[in-house]
């Protein structure tokens, strides 16, 4: 049965032709064009509308929409699509992906991560997402180092709008959204209004998600002019369930998740009902752009974002000591629960000029950040001494400024060729300045204390030509990125004599053809990523026994992608895409801890396979149009085999999975707006399959045996969404 499942994914071969939406270019856009790939540009990328991103399923986050695009995987923490999500593209993990909404970068400066959980409903609110596979063109934030997403909200139309969607599904789940418009006002004047309610239960136990978004914008448009004004809430409230399921459990209880789990004085296990992940999240735009006639605009964007939260924790018989309480507390140990909070402000000031004729199209722009994220550790209450937080647990602040600059340029000496020229510098400085969570537990080595400060300078420079002729297009490029150690990579390497650690290049050549008829669409797209300094976790220990991460010298990426779209008859539609690719690192050597975590026990493995990255990814999509005003469609999506670290052990991977889903909608023009139903089914053949994890490993140096163990990640079997939406 497997089998023929993948024959059938594989037969449609490439999916989704890029369906990338021409719209007329207005000054209330040309603050998002400056960081993306036009018609002409030889990058790769994928582009949806307000119209896709409209029929997809409301319990998805951002990365399970855009789960079909070539080269894209996606897995929910909790099963299903609302809460903790992730995506890879390429095989870069999500800090290797840079997110901008509005031109504004939406990674965390210091773990370089955007967490989909805090900004629900994103799908809703945007009008167009374009995905870049590579590095891209220049954009502001943490340099893209595998792909970037570029998002834009809604642009203001002509007469006023308003939506109701109401949806429900399984596990509990239940979305409320309502949006409205004014349009464009007499005097230049709109104002634009959306909220979203979520909820769900989840499919694993504490998968729970409560959260809410607001988006307001008001802007005036007139002549030569545009002022915008943004903000953007989400407020979430989820159940920790990063730990995954141990493999064992799984076999037993695919359900199952310990977040929380205590025994009580009579021996019955409890859960902490509190075990939860919490913040919100506030960002504010104030984007003012002008236009000097029809060949020059200058756009300028300032934006302010605030986040604050906390996870909050239960754990059982701990040491009181290590929490910041007096090493002579008595008794030395106790149930307790705390909380790990952090707070940060980001503040970004960004101009663009652009200069567009026949022959050239031209930006230039500048970016000027300015981060500070605060973490610290509060205790709440301890089985032995009540409630109140300890004298001192730990407090650490890291600040990031960051300066760059790009100039980028599309020169058409000929109306069939391109030539195309990106040049940005980076300037970065980044502070660590405190103490960790393990910094007591640690004897209060002086060592530890986090005195960091390191500055970066990058140049990434990026060239190649386009030729189209007809509905043909031919591309190459070539470009160079760097990227900068994230928090995580540094505060674990300052603790004690730890290896330095350097920043990471990478070598991004891009080959492709496209060709794009009235019924037939198809690309086919070649890939070299080359690494050079490439940042992993090897198991390798500081001397004062932190895990830390070390530079490898070389690996790469390499593949070919493959697009087909195919609409022979008005009511029917096929689409298909493949990835087939290799991702290796030269020569890998895995530092096993010894039980006690006293020293490590080297294996060299050679030449070995990246970690969670798929050589085969294939996906296809059938829509059909039976009647008036009704669509149906299924998808399947193949995802190959994925090892969950570096060693290519087959006992330490993810099987591969083929998963599949249907969709119904049926428009209804009522008198007065359009009614649309539409119903989703998701995991259509009830496969039950994991979709991530991660692996432990320990040495026994008295008999030289290495034990493993892995978590994973259980997605949800058969489950369904019954969406309703009004829209005048």
């Amino acid at each position: 049965m497997k089998k023929t499942l993948l024959a059938a994914a594989l037969c449609v071969l490439p999916l989704c032709a890029i369906r990338a939406q021409e719209k007329t270019e207005r000054l209330d856009s040309v603050v998002v064009l400056a960081s993306r790939a036009g018609k002409e540009t030889p990058v790769t990328y994928t582009s949806l509308g307000k119209a896709e991103l409209g029929e997809a399923n409301p319990m998805h986050s951002l990365p399970m929409t855009l789960n079909l695009l070539p080269s894209v995987v996606t897995y929910n923490e909790g099963g299903t699509g609302l809460g903790n999500s992730a995506m890879t593209i390429r095989g870069s993990k999500g800090s290797q992906i840079n997110v901008t909404l509005n031109g504004i970068t939406l990674n965390d400066a210091e773990s370089q991560e955007v967490f989909w959980v805090n900004i629900p409903s994103l799908t809703s609110l945007i009008s167009t997402v374009q995905v870049q596979r590579g590095l891209g063109t220049s954009a502001n934030g943490a340099g893209a180092f595998g792909a970037s997403i570029n998002m834009n909200t809604a642009f203001v139309g002509a007469h006023p709008t308003g939506t109701v969607e109401l949806s429900g599904g399984s596990y509990g789940t239940a979305i409320g959204s309502l949006a409205v418009s004014t349009g464009l006002l007499p005097g230049g004047f709109y104002f634009n209004l959306s909220g979203n309610l979520a909820h769900t239960d989840g499919y694993i136990r504490n998968a729970k998600v409560s959260s809410q978004s607001l988006f307001a914008v008001l802007g005036w448009l007139k002549g030569n002019n545009s002022l915008r004004l943004t903000y953007l809430m989400g407020h979430q409230k989820s159940g920790i369930t990063w730990d995954g399921i141990d493999l064992d459990q799984y076999y037993k209880d695919r359900r199952y998740n310990g977040a929380g789990e205590y025994y009580d004085d009579n021996g019955n296990v409890q859960y902490y009902p509190n075990q939860t992940d919490n913040y919100a999240q506030h960002h504010i735009q104030l984007n003012y752009t002008h236009a000097f006639g029809e060949r020059l605009t200058w756009a300028n964007t300032f934006n302010y974002t605030r986040g604050d939260g906390y996870d909050e924790y239960y754990k059982s018989n701990k040491k009181l000591k290590n929490y910041g309480f007096p090493s002579d507390t008595d008794p030395a140990r106790s149930d307790l629960t705390y909380r790990k909070c952090m707070d940060n402000d980001y503040f970004v000031l960004n101009s663009n000029l652009r200069y567009r004729s026949a022959l050239l199209d031209m930006t230039a722009g500048v970016n000027l950040g300015s981060y500070r994220g605060g973490h610290w550790g509060e205790v709440l209450w301890t089985k032995t001494l009540g409630e109140g937080a300890s004298p001192a647990w730990y407090d650490n602040t890291g600040t990031k400024k960051e300066a760059s600059a790009f100039v980028r340029a599309e020169y058409h000496p000929w109306p069939w060729l391109t030539a195309y020229a990106d040049l940005q510098y980076r300037h970065l400085d980044y502070d660590l300045v405190g103490v960790d969570d393990d910094w007591i537990e640690y004897g209060r080595n002086e060592a530890d204390r986090f005195d960091y400060h390191t500055p970066w300078n990058f140049f990434n420079p990026r060239g190649g030509l386009t030729a189209s002729w007809g509905p043909h297009k031919l591309y190459a490029s070539v470009a160079l990125g760097h990227r900068e150690p994230g928090r995580g990579d540094i505060k674990e390497n300052v603790k004690g004599d730890a290896l330095a650690i350097r920043p990471e290049k990478m070598t991004d050549v891009e080959a492709g053809y496209a060709f794009s008829g009235a019924h037939l669409s198809a690309s086919a797209n070649l890939y070299l990523m080359e690494y050079r300094d490439m940042l992993l976790e090897t198991g390798r220990l500081s001397s004062s026994g932190y895990a830390i991460k070390e530079n490898v010298p070389r690996a790469w990426r390499r593949g070919v992608e493959l697009a087909l779209g195919w609409e022979p008859l008005r009511w029917l539609r096929l689409d298909g895409n493949t990835t087939l690719s290799v991702n290796q690192i030269a020569d890998y050597t895995s530092y096993v801890p010894y039980e006690d975590y006293s020293a490590t026990f080297p294996v060299n493995y050679g030449q070995t396979t990246m970690l969670m990255s798929p050589s085969v990814i294939a996906m296809f999509r059938t829509q059909v149009k039976p009647w008036k005003g009704a669509v149906l469609g299924a998808d399947g999506k193949y995802v190959g085999k994925q090892y969950l670290d570096n060693s290519m052990r087959e006992n330490l991977a993810v099987p591969a999975y083929f998963v599949a889903g249907l969709s119904f909608s049926q428009e209804v023009a009522l008198k007065k707006g359009l009614l649309t139903v539409s119903a989703y089914v998701n995991n259509l053949l009830n496969h039950l399959y994991y979709a991530a994890g991660w692996r432990w490993e320990s040495y026994d140096p008295s008999s030289g045996a290495i034990t493993t163990g892995m978590g994973v990640y259980p997605q949800a079997p058969r489950n369904f969404t019954l969406k309703l939406r009004y829209s005048f």
